[in-house]
This record gives structure tokens, C-alpha cells and sequence, in this order.
């Protein structure tokens, strides 16, 4: 990081950015800290993490300490725009949409490197648990972060090489524990601040509810079995995702697991857990950290961000790719992102159809 002269740190508020942004304060760079105002709560909804104005004034407070000015950029349509109308229009559609990819690669990062040129800054730092290492062949590869449970390079595939060259992650190569540990040592005011564990969008976790307020409410219908027998009703299909057990309101008849969500009809299909289990998925919208492979390969994919991965093989076709897994795997739930591994390093990545 020797060769980096003014850095702009994206400062949501959290333990993580302000760590970041003090371990590189004390490494002596000329830093600026800027938080995006990405959302507003409406009616009754608490905001959420990234979009609370306490976490405004903890960023403001972390950059009063390290002696950095702090700016606040509204970024509030930009942010409705690419995440969350998309993520309405995914939950009607009976997709389970993961957000946090859209935004990092549409909002966040890639407006950020627009802000950085402004104020002449050469790096933008964040508080990511990934890596990044240049390869013999000049190309930035994205790697996992070195605390298991908390990498999130899950999140990141969808970047471009013009971001990753201009992006720097001091978390990469620390754990949750040791970041906290420097917080404390370097004096960060929210050192010790709680993790939020929900959509910054949707922090009670009610996406029916949080879809409802957006003027979509999504059609009620059956819960019906694999041969079409009706054994209950429901609100909407937003409420419901593959492999969901709870809230199902069904009586007696033993467990049952979302299967499939069918929006035409607004039919919610429920089933016995081994039913939940296939070897393929088709991906769509990939992107390849490196560039498109040439040919099929082994890799590892993960289907959500807390699927410890599974050994496949992927098939780069059009503009997606399929994975053919070795042993079946469970609830691969349209919407989410199927993220390619070789070991630690993220080869690409895309939307599962």
C-alpha cells in the first residue's frame, strides 16, 4: 500500500469501516471518509444499518478522532433505483434477489470511484473481509478473506478489474476478533459496536411487509402440495422463499418446506425436506473476476452467502455458465448468486435462473 496517496474510505457507521479507515490512518496515509446516504425509513419501519442517521454520526465521530474530514454524498435514488426496485420486482417474481452484490457493484463501489476522482484520491478502502493479490499475468485476483465466517468476497464478483485496481481492503487478512482488538487499541469510538445482521433496507426482516409499504403488494394465493391439493392460503409470495419451514401456517400433515414459488398463479408448493435437493443450476448475467474461462473446469460454488461451497463443474454457456454439482445440494433458490471458487480465489459469479 506504499504507493497509495490520498484514499477515500467509504465510512457506513460499523466497527469494520472505521477500523479500516484508522489501521490506514495509522499507517500515515492522507485519507477521506465518505458515507453514502443510500435510504429513509417510511411509516412505522426503523431504519437499518448503512441508512441510520446514529450511523452518520458514528462515522462523523470516527473521522473526528482519526482528524479526517467526513463527507455525506446522497446517493438515495441511485440506491432505489438499482437495488431496491429490482429487489421488489425479484420478490413478486418469485425470485429470492441478494442485494448487497447489485449495490456494491452498481451503487457503492463504482459511484465511489467516480467520488474518489473528484477529490483526488488514487485508492478507495473499505471494510470487506477480502483480498485481492496481483497474478503473474497482471490481473488482480479476488480472494477470500482469511476469517471464514466473516469473508465476504461472496458479495464482490460482480466488480470489475478498473474497481478492484483502485480498491484497498485492510480487514482482508484480520479476524472479527482482532479488528475489534484494534479498534480498542487505535481508541475508535464504536470499537465495540453491535453487528446488524439484516438488509440495511429491511431490519425487521418483514419483506412482505417492507414490499407492501413500497405501493407493490404482492398477490395472495394457495399453498398447495406437488400434486396441486390445496392445504392452505397466504398473503403473498413475497413472504416466501425455497426451503422456508416457518410461517407457513399450515396444521398437522408433519413438516413441509417451500419447493417452489409459482407467481403466475401465486402458488406457494410445499413438500418433504429431501425434495429440496438438485445437482444442477443454470446461472445467468456472470461475470468473470479474470476474464470468461475457455472451457469448462472443477471448481467449488456457493448458492448463498452461508453455503460453505460444494465441488462442481462449471460450463460457461452465453452469458452465464452451469454447474453440474458431485453431490446434490440443498434449497438452490432462483435469485440468489452462485459464486465460483478455485481454493480462495473468486473466479466469477452469477445469478442463479
Amino acid at each position: 500500500m506504499s504507493e497509495m496517496k490520498r484514499v477515500l474510505v467509504a465510512m457506513s457507521g460499523g466497527v469494520d469501516s472505521s477500523v479500516a479507515a484508522a489501521l490506514l490512518r495509522e499507517a500515515g496515509h492522507d485519507l477521506i471518509g465518505v458515507t453514502l446516504h443510500l435510504w429513509d425509513a417510511d411509516g412505522e419501519q426503523q431504519v437499518g444499518r448503512c441508512c441510520a442517521p446514529e450511523d452518520r454520526d458514528d462515522a462523523r465521530r470516527t473521522c473526528e478522532h482519526l482528524g479526517i474530514p467526513h463527507y455525506v454524498l446522497d446517493e438515495r435514488d441511485a440506491f432505489r433505483k438499482h437495488v431496491v426496485d429490482p429487489f421488489v420486482t425479484d420478490y413478486q417474481a418469485g425470485r429470492t434477489p441478494i442485494p448487497c452484490v447489485s449495490c456494491n457493484r452498481t451503487v457503492k463501489l463504482t459511484y465511489l470511484a467516480e467520488v474518489a476522482r473528484r477529490f483526488d484520491a488514487t485508492h478507495i478502502a473499505t471494510g470487506h473481509y477480502a483480498r485481492l493479490e496481483r497474478a503473474t499475468d497482471g490481473q488482480l485476483r479476488l480472494l477470500r478473506g482469511r476469517d471464514d465466517d466473516k469473508d465476504q468476497s461472496y458479495f464482490l464478483f460482480g466488480l470489475p478489474q478498473s474497481t478492484l485496481e483502485r480498491l484497498v481492503f485492510p480487514l482482508g487478512n484480520l479476524t472479527k476478533s482482532e479488528v475489534r482488538e484494534a479498534g480498542r487499541r487505535l481508541g475508535v469510538p464504536n470499537a465495540d459496536k453491535p453487528e446488524s445482521q439484516e438488509l440495511c433496507f429491511v431490519p425487521d426482516g418483514r419483506v412482505g411487509d417492507f414490499i407492501n409499504r413500497q405501493g407493490s403488494p404482492t398477490k395472495p394465493g394457495d399453498i398447495v402440495d406437488p400434486n396441486g391439493t390445496v392445504l392452505g392460503h397466504h398473503e403473498g409470495v413475497a413472504n416466501f422463499t425455497r426451503g422456508q419451514r416457518r410461517g407457513l401456517g399450515l396444521g398437522g400433515g408433519g413438516t413441509r418446506y417451500v419447493l417452489r414459488i409459482v407467481p403466475d398463479s401465486a402458488e406457494v408448493v410445499v413438500g418433504d425436506d429431501s425434495q429440496l435437493y438438485d445437482r444442477k443450476l443454470t446461472a445467468t448475467d456472470a461475470h468473470w473476476v479474470a476474464g470468461p474461462p475457455a472451457d469448462e473446469f472443477e471448481g467449488e460454488v456457493r448458492i448463498r452467502y452461508r453455503h460453505r461451497g460444494a465441488l462442481a463443474r462449471v460450463t460457461p454457456c452465453g452469458d452465464g455458465f452451469e454447474v453440474r454439482f458431485d453431490r446434490p445440494q440443498r434449497a438452490i433458490t432462483p435469485g440468489q448468486a452462485a459464486v465460483v471458487y478455485r481454493g480462495d480465489e473468486v473466479i466469477g459469479g452469477g445469478f442463479i435462473a
